[in-house]
This record gives structure tokens, sequence and C-alpha cells, in this order.
């Protein structure tokens, strides 16, 4: 089995409030769905806002209860990881 890791990078649809979120559901539906170990969303550098709605809309229920945790890459500030473990 390959280890795969998933890739969202927001830059393309950042200024687009709804379609941030659907994209952060579609790509947190595919880890589950595959059984991918790692998510990396890249929200960008930037002022900051984006990186912030990404970790909010991570901390929501629904979304929490379906990842292990969340790291923000020391080394780069525009970058989230999202890491998944299954049994």
């Amino acid at each position: 089995m390959v280890d795969m890791k998933l890739k969202l990078d927001l830059h393309d649809i950042y200024n687009r409030g709804g379609d941030i979120d659907r994209a952060l559901r579609a790509i947190i539906n595919e880890a589950v769905t595959t059984k991918a170990p790692l998510v990396e969303i890249i929200p960008g550098k930037g002022s900051g806002a984006l990186k912030k709605h990404v970790l909010r809309f991570l901390e929501q229920k629904e979304i929490k209860s379906q990842y292990h945790r969340v790291e923000k890459d020391s080394n780069n500030f525009g970058r989230i990881f999202v890491h998944f473990r299954w049994k």
C-alpha cells in the first residue's frame, strides 16, 4: 500500500468563502474515503485570515471527529497538515 497524501491549494479560490468550505469538506471526505493518512492544506501566507478560516473549519465538531490531529507547519506558515489515523 502506498502512503497517499492529499493536497488542497486554496490560492485559486481564496476570495470565495463558500467554495473554500466546499473544497475543504471535499478533501476531508476524500481522505476518509481513500483512507489517506495526511492532507496538506495550503491557505498561503497572506494576512493569515484564510489560515484562520481553515482552522475554524477544522474545529467544527462533525469535521474534527473525522481526523486525528492538525499540525501547523513550523517551517512554512502557509501550510497546515491534517493527520488521519486508520485502524
